[in-house]
């Protein structure tokens, strides 16, 4: 297997990151192709897909030991399933894959051409393995049954802010400030109200603290 490229994006560790693909549009990262795979002829006809599927590496998730059984942080983080019945990153061998919205294809770059990409769930410097375009037609299956996955409704926390910390994000990245920390970034095992958490987007520090379904921006700094 070759690395082909790999993600540049605003999320230098994993914490913060949505837990799928496709959960928060308003993330826009780029996909830079390895020098040996920068060959415009390589990409010609991508233009025409509106999403496409990239196949990565857990790269921050490698073990040499693999367990059978994992504990989703959808069913709480507490009850153990089998791990192919999961999207765990902890895996036998540590393949992602995603689905995100491809914006545009930059040709002329200094790096050769440049995808960019929304919607992504992945952290800065991840390696590609292949990139294959999404076909409704074939890849869209609205009736098919999501296991406990679908049993589990998603739930989003109304993220407050104060006017004075409000001010400190760049317009540009509020919007996607908001949805990032709606998913509810803690690990799912963590309820405790006075904890404050943290994690870093943007070049941004953003911490904040969760009171039932109330998430409370505490802070945004600058990282120097």
């Amino acid at each position: 297997m070759k690395i082909i490229a790999r993600v540049k994006s605003e999320f230098p560790a994993k914490f913060g990151i949505p837990r799928q693909s496709g959960l928060v549009n308003g993330l826009e990262s780029q996909i830079i192709f390895e020098p040996a795979y920068r060959n415009p002829d390589a990409l010609r006809g991508l233009e025409a897909y509106s999403h496409i599927w990239l196949l990565w590496e857990f790269s921050e998730a490698i073990r040499e030991e693999w367990s059978p059984t994992v504990r989703p942080p959808r069913l709480g983080g507490n009850q153990r399933v089998g791990v192919f019945a999961t999207r765990s990153p902890f895996r036998p061998n540590p393949i992602g894959l995603s689905c995100v919205q491809l914006q545009k294809i930059e040709w002329q770059t200094p790096k050769g051409p440049v995808l960019w990409i929304a919607g992504g769930d992945l952290m800065d410097g991840t390696p590609i393995y292949d990139i294959k375009p999404y076909l409704p037609f074939t890849d869209s299956r609205p009736q098919a049954s999501s296991g406990f996955a679908g049993t589990v409704l998603d739930r989003q926390l109304r993220v407050e802010c104060p006017q004075e910390v409000y001010q400190k994000i760049p317009a540009a990245k509020r919007e996607a400030v908001f949805e990032i920390l709606a998913q509810d970034p803690r690990p799912s095992y963590q309820k405790d109200p006075q904890r404050v958490y943290g994690f870093i987007y943007a070049n941004m520090e953003i911490r904040f603290q969760v009171d039932h379904e109330v998430l409370t921006i505490q802070s945004v700094e600058p990282m120097s």
